[in-house]
This record gives structure tokens, C-alpha cells and sequence, in this order.
């Protein structure tokens, strides 16, 4: 776990400003090119990784020329990142979503094999379980060496290294899950396990503590980072790296860490994205990726409301780092609330798609995999989007945008390889029944021989339907989505 700078930065000066221009970026595809003008942001941003040419990160182009890389999992280099990898990135950014990283720092959350695993594909949800640990698989979870499928059907095959948020319940959010063959996948350091969480049921006497049911054994540890294990405490997150014992009931650690924080005192602006847990009403503060956010009387926000900070719920929050808490200035909705399965039938211009007769428009934010991304995850977004073609049948998450046409943020959106679905379906909030129609996010859909079975204009429903003689009509009737609440306020 000991963090070593992996290659020499070009060093900038920062004024309080982007100068300048950017160099051309280091990954090659597109990207690069200068950055814009608006205001400038200089210190922290973490967040998923959801694009390439150099690297995007919270909505952010970031140029890596002359970036460090700082890791003790192998990441050594630009092109050993993938999609849907956590990172720190440090460096400045400007209002118009240009910036330039002086630092990337990635680590695995978990490193080992899968006990366990569910896999819906129609739901795009799931479970994984290793080292005694409970992680939640959803439709922005990136797969990588093997699908959901292949990996629940084949536990013993796959060794997996894990890129997640750590949720205040203590169990996990996937971000990224890479696959490989159990004899192929090797730790720089011969530590082949790696688990991090909160130490309980600490026994100083025996060295041992847990990490939820999962044991650890440091009999024969040594710290990290200057860390004594004699400072160990009830409470601790920790990292822990070493071997299974071979029962695989207990983790004999070879190094342990104390988790960095995400954020520094003197990192300057920070940024983060991720799901809202536990928030307070009367002191207005919620965790955020284990960070305590604390909203104020001048925070501002956009896609949602204050009221909304419910558990779950996607967000990024920008702000100041104080005193072990992040003072948000701006609060973010990233919370997909609507899902398109469809084909596309018009490419509008570069960024935006016509499918199933829902405008989809794509941004810096948008997560774009599909099969034959998976030998070549490292093309530049302006190559995932030109692997976007007429007829091809995607899965789109995203968010409504209320423009009075038929509009869908993608958040995330998968190219599905199959040729059996004639159909189209969407789950989205019901904009108006009318007669003989209805409407979703502006698009009209005829009724036919079917009925909106009590849905109410408001309600989340799911529609099948299909193209017939110019007109969207219904393959079935409409059904209210239960599972969809609407906790956004535009």
C-alpha cells in the first residue's frame, strides 16, 4: 500500500487561474485543446472515471500530460485505468468542464474472489459477495474481463479487483469490477487480498480484528505509511493487503493503512460525486462516500431540492474542505430517474441521438460501454460516441430534462448486442393521458387495443411499445413503476 509517485509531473504554476493553453492530450482520440474561459477551480475532484481522450472525471476533460500516477495496485500508467474506476484527481478545472490533472491517485477497494453473486439482467441489478462483504451491482456498475453473467456462473474461474464506494451501512457500491482468470491475476506485491472497511472486535492480545464477518490475522503486518499498529482503534477504516488463510476465513495482512481521506485541509476546491446517506434535517449534514457534507444557507441547487437528500440518492457536491467536513457551495442531481431500451433512429449531430423517438442528449457525465468496448476500453469518448450507430439497440439511463420535448439526459448507456427486440421500453413519469394517447417526456404513444390500467399523470410508469406506420403505439398495457419515486425537483 505504500503510495510511490510513478512517473515525474510537468509542473504548472497556478495563479488562480487556467493560463494558457492545454497541451495536446496524452491519451491520444480526442481532447486536448485549450481550455476554456470561466471561472477556475484548482484542488480536488473524485469520482468515477466515465471517459477517455485525456480523462473524464465529474463531468471534467481532464488533460493527463505530465500527470502522476500514484497507486500500489498497478496502475503505473493512463492506459492501465478503466472506466468506472474511482480517482483522486488533483489538479484545476474551469467552469466550461476543462482542466488539466498534476495528480491521479487510484486504489482497489477489494481485491480477491467472490463467494457470491445475483445478477437480474432485466433490472441491471445485483449482489457480489467476497471477503465477507456485501456490494451492490447496478446499471453504472462497469464490467470489465467478464460479464455479470459469466462471473455468477463461473465464481471459482475469476479472481476480481473491486472499485466501490464504501456506504455508511458498511457495505458497498461497485463502481468497477474487473475480471481476470485466478492464475493470470497477479498484486505488484504478491498481497493477492485486499479489503478495507471499519476495524471491530479488535483483540490487541491475539492481533486480530474484523472487517464486517470478514477476520484479519496481523501477527505478521507491518504498517503502512508510517502507521503503527500499536495506534489501532475500534472505529478505524482501514486497508489491509495480504493472503488468505486456506479455509478463506480469515485474512493474514501483510500491510495495513489507515484509508486516506478523500480530501486534505489544504487541497483548495473539492469536488465529489456519489450517493447520499443519513442526512440530518436539523444540522443539514449527510454523508457522501464516507465524507461529512454540510449544507449552509447560501448552497445552491440544481436538479433537486433540498428536501430530496433522501438515502440513495446521486449527487456531486462542490465546495470547500474544513475541518473534516465539505462545505458545499453547490448540490448536484446525478440520480438517474427514468430508462430507455430502444434503437436509434436519427443521429441529430454529435452529441445527440434520436431513439425510439426519445431525444437523448450526451454529455461529459455520460458512462458509454458496450461489448466491443470492452478490447479497447481506453478509445477517446469521441470514438464511443461514433460507435453509436442507426439501428443499434442501446439501454439508457439518464434524467428528464424538462425542455417540453421529448428529452433524456444519458447518465449511462450501454450498446446491447442483440437483434430479437422489435420493441421499445420506457420507465419515466406519465406527462398526460389523453384520448386514446398518452405522453412521456413529450413523446406520444398511442393507447391501441390497450389501456393505462389507473396510472395517473405524475406517476413513474413502464411502457412497451413499437413503431407502427409512422405512430409509437402500445405492445401492452401501461404499469406503474412502484419502485420509482420521484425524489427530484426541477
Amino acid at each position: 500500500m505504500k503510495r510511490k509517485p510513478l512517473s515525474l509531473a510537468v509542473k504548472f504554476a497556478i495563479t488562480g487561474a487556467l493560463a494558457g493553453t492545454l497541451v495536446a492530450c496524452g491519451g491520444g482520440g480526442s481532447g486536448g485543446g485549450s481550455a476554456s474561459t470561466g471561472t477556475a477551480s484548482s484542488g480536488t475532484s473524485v469520482g468515477a472515471v466515465t471517459g477517455f481522450g485525456s480523462v473524464y472525471v465529474n463531468g471534467i476533460h481532464f488533460n493527463v500530460n505530465g500527470t502522476d500516477y500514484i497507486s500500489d495496485d498497478g496502475i503505473e500508467q493512463a492506459h492501465q485505468i478503466e472506466k468506472g474506476m474511482i480517482v483522486k484527481v488533483e489538479g484545476d478545472w474551469d467552469a466550461n468542464g476543462e482542466g488539466r490533472a498534476d495528480r491521479i491517485t487510484y486504489e482497489d477497494t477489494l481485491r480477491g474472489r467472490i463467494s457470491a453473486m445475483t445478477w437480474d439482467p432485466a433490472t441491471r441489478t445485483g449482489t457480489l459477495t467476497m471477503l465477507g462483504q456485501t456490494v451492490a451491482l447496478d446499471g453504472s456498475t462497469v464490467f470489465r474481463g467478464a460479464t455479470p453473467v459469466e462471473l455468477g456462473d463461473s465464481l471459482a474461474t475469476y479472481r476480481v479487483r473491486v472499485s466501490a464506494w464504501r456506504q455508511n451501512d458498511g457495505s458497498f457500491l461497485a463502481s468497477f469490477v474487473g475480471a481476470k482468470n485466478g492464475s493470470d491475476f497477479a498484486d505488484p506485491n504478491s498481497n493477492d487480498t485486499e479489503l478495507e472497511g471499519v476495524v471491530t472486535n479488535l483483540d490487541a492480545l491475539a492481533e486480530t480484528f474484523f472487517i464486517n464477518d470478514h477476520k484479519v490475522n496481523y501477527t505478521s503486518a507491518v504498517g503502512d505509511d508510517d502507521f503503527s499498529l500499536a495506534n489501532l482503534q475500534e472505529g478505524m477504516v482501514v486497508d489491509v493487503e495480504g493472503t488468505l488463510s486456506t479455509d478463506g476465513g480469515t485474512l493474514n495482512a501483510a500491510e495495513i493503512g489507515i484509508e486516506d481521506d478523500w480530501f486534505n485541509e489544504d487541497d483548495g476546491d473539492a469536488e465529489i460525486s456519489g450517493t447520499v446517506s443519513g442526512y440530518d434535517t436539523a444540522n443539514r449534514q449527510f454523508l457522501l462516500n464516507g465524507v461529512s457534507v454540510q449544507v449552509a444557507g447560501n448552497t445552491r441547487f440544481e436538479g433537486l431540492v433540498e428536501s430530496s437528500l433522501v438515502d440513495g440518492v446521486v449527487v456531486k457536491v462542490e465546495g470547500s474542505y474544513q475541518n473534516g467536513v465539505l462545505l458545499a457551495d453547490e448540490i448536484k442531481g446525478r440520480d438517474s430517474d427514468a430508462e430507455l431500451d430502444g434503437r436509434i433512429d436519427q443521429v441529430v449531430d454529435g452529441d445527440t441521438f434520436i431513439v425510439s423517438g426519445v431525444t437523448v442528449n450526451i454529455t461529459n457525465n455520460t458512462l458509454i460501454d458496450d461489448d466491443d468496448d470492452r478490447d479497447d476500453g481506453r478509445r477517446s469518448q469521441a470514438r464511443d460516441i461514433e460507435s453509436l450507430q442507426l439501428g443499434d439497440y442501446l439501454q439508457i439511463e439518464g434524467r428528464q430534462v424538462s425542455t417540453g420535448a421529448a428529452s433524456l439526459e444519458a447518465v449511462s448507456i450501454e450498446l446491447e448486442d442483440s437483434d430479437e427486440n422489435s420493441y421499445s421500453e420506457l420507465q419515466a413519469k406519465l406527462d398526460d393521458v389523453g384520448s386514446g394517447f398518452i405522453s412521456i417526456m413529450g413523446l406520444e404513444i398511442q393507447l391501441g387495443n390497450f389501456s393505462v390500467s389507473g396510472a395517473q399523470v405524475g406517476d413513474y410508469v413502464e411502457v412497451k411499445y413499437m413503431k407502427d406506420a409512422g405512430q409509437y403505439v402500445l405492445t401492452r398495457n401501461v404499469s406503474v413503476d412502484s419502485n420509482n419515486d420521484d425524489n427530484s425537483d426541477d
